[in-house]
């Protein structure tokens, strides 16, 4: 017997809206939490029009990139599981299509992902053809982690609510790391790779931190709503206490030549299907946003140029040392049809909640008004006077300049004079 798809009835009728607006090949992802044999699909978001193609075809590197784009902005518990096409294509010729599509947006989303694997993490991923004059739909699944994995049938079933009353675990961590950067006049990817190290030891923290649930250390193996009402909401306040003894063990004698520092706060919130969620899998799916946000917030980092030439070439000259930048901070959206669940997006110091609303219309179809945008849980950052730690005096012998990047139609147009990372402040020096 084959996986399961619990499918919201509102992807159900968005799917069926893009049935009879279909011009060409559509394209896009299934969005939802994989648990045992079940998985549950909450959004199904169409890959944004592509002017060059003008939809004629299916470019896997655009859908690709989307889905890249797609999983920075989605919390604990919500991942991509896998992607649909509407064509009155037979299935059968769809079939290579869907399988080079789910393989390309994996391998580019794991790339990106700097938690460990977990032995009971499903490496299952779905493909969804539907034809448009028929509305028959075909359901299988790969396993992407065999790239000789055949096409397997899965079972697709239409419920009501499948995205109301889920469990909801959150947490505010405070983030203080220090990444040396090599000591070398060497190209941006000796920057990027020492950045990429850093952070390592980081997530390594957070992946052996004790977790609290509500100020206390529960089993891993029981029910973490035990005792509670079913079908009800439940929410829970964690805390993540780590240790320094990884970045202890870690720490050697190396030459350097600058350092990045992030200091600040961020907030992160897991989502579980209230079928009997475990402890285990709460604080799995927590430390993973954290580890995600934080990860995020880097990568935009080395997406965008810290400095202009100039401004380079300025601080060599007055032995400027450290140069601080205001961070984005997490902006968390309510999807409507759930009530309880929530996607997230990074607003720079100067863009507006105009943007973020744009963004999530583009990039996951989820229409949200401004007010109804939570913009409470980060505060944005203020540099001050004297905020920055201060440095003796020394030659800048560092250009960390990360790749630029194309990004999707608006998506994070407004980053490039901004440094990203995973808190409200965030300072780079010459050691």
């Amino acid at each position: 017997m084959g996986r399961v798809y619990i499918v919201d009835e509102d992807v159900e009728e968005y799917l069926s809206k893009l049935c009879s607006q279909q011009a060409g090949p559509v394209t896009g992802l299934l969005i939802g939490q994989s648990s045992g044999q079940r998985d549950f699909v909450v959004i199904a978001a169409p890959t944004p029009k592509d002017e060059e193609s003008a939809g004629k075809t299916v470019d896997k590197e655009w859908v690709s990139e989307h889905a890249r784009q797609v999983s920075r902005m989605l919390l604990g518990g919500l991942t991509v599981l896998g992607v649909f096409m509407i064509t009155d294509a037979d299935a059968k010729d769809t079939i290579t299509t869907l399988r080079q599509l789910v393989f390309a947006v994996e391998n580019l989303i794991s790339s990106e992902q700097k938690w460990s694997p977990a032995e009971d993490d499903v490496t299952d991923c779905v493909t969804l053809h539907v034809n448009p004059k028929t509305r028959k739909t075909v359901c299988r699944t790969f396993d992407i982690k065999d790239p000789k994995s055949a096409a397997k049938p899965a079972d697709l079933k239409y419920q009501s609510g499948v995205g109301s009353c889920w469990t909801t675990v959150s947490c505010w961590l405070n983030v203080d790391l220090l990444i040396p950067l090599p000591d070398s006049r060497a190209s941006k990817e000796n920057s990027q790779k020492g950045l990429q190290e850093g952070l390592k030891v980081w997530t390594r923290q957070i992946e052996n931190a004790v977790c609290l649930i509500d100020g206390k250390k529960l089993p891993e193996d029981s029910e973490l709503t035990s005792g509670q009402k079913r079908n009800v909401r439940q929410t829970y306040t964690a805390q993540l206490l780590t240790t320094g003894e990884e970045q202890r063990s870690a720490d050697v004698v190396q030459p350097c030549g600058g350092s990045v520092t992030v200091r600040g706060a961020v907030h992160c919130r897991a989502f579980l299907h209230t079928h009997k969620p475990k402890v285990k899998l709460a604080e799995k799916l927590l430390k993973r946003d954290a580890i995600s946000t934080v990860a995020t917030r880097v990568q935009m980092l080395l997406d965008e140029p810290l400095a202009s030439e100039e401004q380079i070439k300025d601080a060599r000259g007055n032995k400027q040392q450290t140069e601080e930048f205001c961070l984005p901070r997490r902006i968390f959206c309510p999807l409507k049809s759930s009530g309880s669940l929530y996607v997230c997006d990074y607003q720079f110091s100067d863009e507006g909640l105009s943007e973020i609303v744009d963004r999530l219309k583009e990039m996951l179809g989820v229409d949200t008004a401004e007010e109804d945008l939570d913009t409470t849980q980060e505060m944005t950052a203020e540099i001050t006077q004297g905020s920055a730690p201060t440095e003796p005096p020394v030659e800048n012998n560092e250009e960390l300049k990360p790749k630029s990047n194309n990004y999707m139609g608006a998506f994070m147009a407004a980053a490039a004079a901004l440094l990203a990372t995973a808190a409200s402040m965030m300072y780079y020096s010459d050691m």
